[in-house]
């Protein structure tokens, strides 16, 4: 399977038809169509449901469509790294995490790094702390912001200086806004919003005790944002980290920290053993002196 054969494809996904794929390719009709037709061969697998107007993905097709996409992200950053002038520190540093505040470490390493070093291109994906290392370990991520200590001894790591609270976002006007903190009791048949991982990882069981069993959980979210719409819409009451979504006076949410306090540690990871790019180094090195330097976050 060439490298160049999988860019052909995933033109063909993109365009949904040969046609408009080979006039974006640049390459001749009968040309593309005998490519795909032996990989398809190849693979021994149908890949595509080729219909009238549009052509469609078979499960396989749709399976191959997901690896070529990291394949070839891999491919690029490579390309990238090894091709960046050895006299100028370039290339691009992928950079993957949860929602925290907590990132203003990395976006003031970058800050600082971007005065020294402009040629360095920064790509930053967010997601949950299972999302950040499946890209960690596929190489399609340099470093990732992981909130808990969840599986960071399979990584080399750095602990952030920081931590994030649990707490519970509901609206200003809830019966609940006037409390100063929320127990375990106060969430008894409240319809709850909670975090996928938090409900995987048995982050907030300890804390919930026995009434983790008995909770009314109507929907699970992975990022805040949509989970905090939810709420301004009286769907019910997220259990969230702090920092995250707006409660100012012009917002008509607010906050309030869980009592007993659970916080959760935050960590920088990256694969053991792995071979840094200079950009790497050179932002690792950056955020070592910003871990050590005292700050407001």
């Amino acid at each position: 399977m060439e490298f160049r054969v999988l860019r052909y494809f995933l033109a063909v996904v993109r365009e949904e038809s040969i046609t408009g794929a080979a006039k974006a390719l640049n390459v001749s009709q009968p040309t593309l169509s005998k490519q795909l037709m032996e990989l398809e061969e190849t693979l021994g697998k149908q890949l595509f449901i080729r219909g009238n107007r549009r052509i469609a993905l078979t499960e396989e097709g749709m399976l191959l469509r997901k690896r070529a996409q990291e394949i070839m992200e891999l491919v690029d950053k490579t390309e990238a790294e090894i091709g960046g002038a050895d006299e100028v520190i370039s290339g691009e540093l992928y950079i993957g995490g949860g929602e925290t505040a907590a990132m203003r470490y990395i976006a003031r390493s970058v800050r600082k790094l971007q005065q020294e070093h402009p040629h360095i291109q920064y790509h930053l994906y967010s997601g949950n702390a299972e999302d950040v290392m499946e890209r960690l370990d596929k190489g399609l991520l340099d470093f990732g912001v992981i909130i808990g200590a969840a599986q960071i001894q399979n990584y080399d790591y750095l602990r952030l200086p920081a931590t994030d609270t649990w707490g519970l976002l509901m609206k200003k006007d809830s019966p609940l806004a006037s409390l100063d903190c929320i127990r375990p009791e106060h969430l008894l048949g409240l319809p709850l919003l909670c975090s996928r991982q938090a409900l995987a990882g048995n982050e907030l069981s300890g804390w919930l005790r026995e009434g983790s069993e008995h909770q009314n959980i109507v929907a699970t979210y992975n990022l805040i944002y949509n989970a905090a719409l939810m709420v301004e819409e009286g769907i019910g009451y997220a259990l969230c980290l702090d920092k995250l979504v707006n409660t100012s006076n012009v917002s008509g949410l607010c906050f309030k920290p869980l009592e007993p306090r659970l916080e959760a540690p935050l960590y920088i990871v990256w694969k053991k053993y792995q071979v840094f790019s200079k950009a790497a180094e050179k932002f690792l090195m950056e955020l070592q002196e910003a871990i050590n330097t005292p700050s407001d976050i």
